[in-house]
């Protein structure tokens, strides 16, 4: 199985440098990952709806050239269908079994998603009701996928 993450820009911090790495090299192992980085707009104190608006429009324009046609593609997004990690695990799974050799997920940025992304996405998905920092997101996320290819597996993992 192939995964990508589509995320709206850069890691900063180090410490999620370093767990972003460390997850990726666990993940090896069960999947072959890429995470492809598209670069954020800087977004205006206060900006105005019709700014917003303009920035997840062009941050959308971004990850819509690197979603693939025949991927499955999950959107990470506040009102997206919940999951506990075996229901995650098992909706990977299924995927696999059903023949999706690809699937890609996609974070926005710090204002959210473009309608245009997430009326691609085959699943709006969310973790929490919660507002996370897209940099955190992005390591809860890889953890989750580490967690569900371990319960896949049969594997002993952390509860």
């Amino acid at each position: 199985m192939k995964i990508s993450i589509i995320v709206v820009g850069k890691i900063k911090e180090k410490y999620y440098r370093d767990a972003i790495k460390e997850y990726t090299k666990r993940l090896s192992r069960y999947c072959k990952l890429e995470i492809i980085e598209v670069e954020d707009e800087q977004t205006p104190d206060k900006a105005s709806l019709t700014e917003t608006l303009r920035i997840k429009e062009k941050e959308a324009d971004r990850i819509m050239k690197y979603i693939r046609e025949d991927a499955f593609v999950m959107t990470l997004e506040i009102a997206g269908q919940t999951f506990n990690s075996v229901e995650f695990a098992q909706k990977i799974e299924k995927l696999s079994v059903r023949g999706v050799s690809h699937i890609q997920f996609v974070i926005g940025g710090s204002l959210g998603l473009h309608n245009k992304v997430s009326n691609r996405a085959n699943l709006p998905v969310s973790f929490s009701r919660m507002t996370f920092p897209h940099q955190l997101m992005r390591v809860i996320l890889l953890e989750q996928i580490y967690r569900s290819y371990r319960i896949i597996n049969g594997e002993p993992y952390h509860k």
